[in-house]
């Protein structure tokens, strides 16, 4: 008998039909992928199994887990197993911790709900599973506080309240979207360990078909609410019979399209530049000390080039990207675009400030919810000496929106009636609007879905044809960096360890941290190869 089994589950939401059929299983020891885009109904189906749902929810078919009938269970029943027999890891460790709470404290509370033991022996148990993830007591004492880790840190806590009863099944909801190759590696790593110590059934629930390629031992393919191939990761590979299954394969591996054009005059210049940033007194009269966080960099990005800057989580690139843009004054070094500087004195040049634009990660974070798309897009146009007013101002919107795929009506609307894809479009809409040279993409689709990414991608590349743009385009996401740009340029605490065309440096890494990155980069098996 499986350890879960769904059979023919289908779920409404006020009578709106988000699941019809599903069905899979679950083997304990067993690791089984559900992949599917935003929308698919995979998260609902794990919120299904937890019985999560929304008020107005209801649900047919069977949901068996450990021989317990999740559909028909009573609420205290379910909270009983919540935990004991199934524990749960989210995408977004903040908002999944609370932030006034230590860790030790979290995982122990955990423990102290299900059991009748002293808080002193929860607090053991809670050290000794935060241990099994990787988070020492010499170095993540339990009075830390989430804010006090980084991302991986941070998620390495949630796997610890969730295994901390050690329950027979984990389910795993994007777990590594938002963190950096390197560590995204250690985190999938970190799960298998536990699935092989513990021989746990895991539930790994993700977008991208690279992140399960070598660790599901079953793969589940879901499109709008319904499962549309299943079977063994390595059949599923090989046959691929859904025209779906197909389709997020090739938007996995997508090379947009992109005109080569001849880059000998130089857009953006920095030279020496380092970035430090004062630290806190250790005690009364203490000397001040400081970190760098951006070391003596120097390169250069020529007109409608496109650059890549990658690097793990805290190595400077958003730090230089603030020095860029004007929104931080270096401590030593210079910043230039097109000969001019970006800092006159110590205060931003705004003529050289207008001719930049950025696209941020989180289109919906970078928005007023308040305002409709029109006032949105326009905002750059405080940087302008004479922005356009009335009919003037109009046709300018209208033609960014339009020349990002979508239509000048959508000027009306607000931010939340458009999905994650759409808003990047708008974002990208908001950074043409003033006509810049150089626009930033700060980690601008790595939240995206495969499909909406490739999508994007070919729209960055057809407006770098048709504008004559220059990208620096930073990621952790080394498949984008290597599809979108000519150059890359790899960054380490705060320095430059690595640079060259991006074929050459992917192909044939020189230095040590490079070939980390590459090494730690999910990769799509060869179609056939199984």
């Amino acid at each position: 008998m499986s350890l879960l089994e769904i059979e023919g589950l289908d779920l409404d939401i006020h009578g709106e039909a988000i699941l019809k059929g599903v069905s899979l299983a679950v083997q304990p020891g067993q690791i089984v992928g559900v992949i599917g885009e935003s929308g698919s109904g995979k998260s609902m189906t794990a919120f299904s199994v937890m019985q999560l749902l929304p008020d107005g929810a209801m649900c047919r078919g069977r949901v068996t887990l450990g021989g317990h009938e999740m559909l028909s269970l009573p609420e205290p029943s379910l909270c009983r197993l919540r935990g004991n027999e199934v524990g749960m890891v989210f995408q977004e460790p903040m908002t999944a911790l609370n932030p006034i709470q230590t860790i030790g404290a979290q995982v122990a509370e955990t423990i102290l709900i299900h059991e009748d033991v002293s808080r002193a022996e929860a607090m053991a148990r809670a050290r000794e599973a935060l241990e099994r993830c990787e988070l020492p007591e010499a170095k993540f004492p339990l009075s830390r506080y989430p804010h006090e880790l980084s991302g991986g840190q941070r998620q390495r806590v949630v796997i610890a309240m969730a295994i901390a009863l050690r329950p027979k099944l984990l389910i795993a909801d994007e777990p590594t979207t938002a963190l950096d190759v390197t560590t995204q590696a250690q985190i999938l790593r970190l799960l298998r360990r536990l699935v092989d110590e513990d021989g746990m059934g895991l539930m790994l629930i993700t977008h991208d078909l690279a992140v399960v390629a070598d660790m599901a031992h079953e793969i589940v393919i879901m499109r709008h609410g319904e499962v549309v191939e299943a079977g063994p990761t390595g059949r599923v590979f090989d046959e691929m019979r859904h025209p779906y299954t197909r389709a997020l394969f090739e938007a996995s591996g997508h090379q947009p399209e992109r005109e080569e054009s001849p880059r000998d005059v130089p857009l953006l210049q920095v030279r020496d530049v380092v970035r430090d940033y004062a630290l806190p007194r250790t005690r009364l009269f203490a000397p001040q000390e400081h970190f760098r966080a951006v070391n003596g960099v120097s390169f250069e990005i020529a007109k409608g080039e496109s650059l890549g800057l990658v690097g793990e989580s805290g190595c400077g690139k958003s730090t230089l990207t603030r020095a860029i843009l004007g929104l931080e004054e270096v401590q030593a070094g210079e910043i230039l675009l097109d000969g001019e500087p970006v800092f006159t004195g110590h205060r931003p040049n705004r003529d050289v400030r207008r001719r930049m634009q950025v696209v941020f990660q989180d289109p919906f974070g970078s928005f007023n919810p308040r305002w409709k798309v029109g006032p949105l897009v326009a905002e750059p146009f405080h940087l302008l000496r004479d922005p356009p007013t009335g009919a003037a101002r109009d046709a300018a919107i209208a033609e960014a929106l339009e020349s990002v795929g979508l239509a000048a009506e959508d000027r009306h609307k607000y931010i939340h009636e458009f999905s994650g894809g759409q808003r990047q479009r708008i974002a990208i809409a908001r950074a043409l609007i003033i006509k810049p040279e150089l626009i930033i993409l700060d980690e601008a689709v790595s939240a995206l879905d495969v499909s909406i990414r490739a999508q994007i991608l070919d729209l960055l590349a057809d407006l770098s044809a048709r504008f004559g743009l220059t990208y620096l385009f930073i990621s952790h996401d080394l498949s984008v960096v290597r599809t979108i740009t000519d150059r890359v340029m790899v960054m380490q605490a705060g320095e430059i360890v690595e640079e060259g065309p991006t074929a050459l440096v992917f192909d044939a890494p020189q230095h040590d941290y490079t070939k980390t990155l590459i090494a730690a980069a999910p990769v799509l098996p060869e179609r056939g190869a199984a």
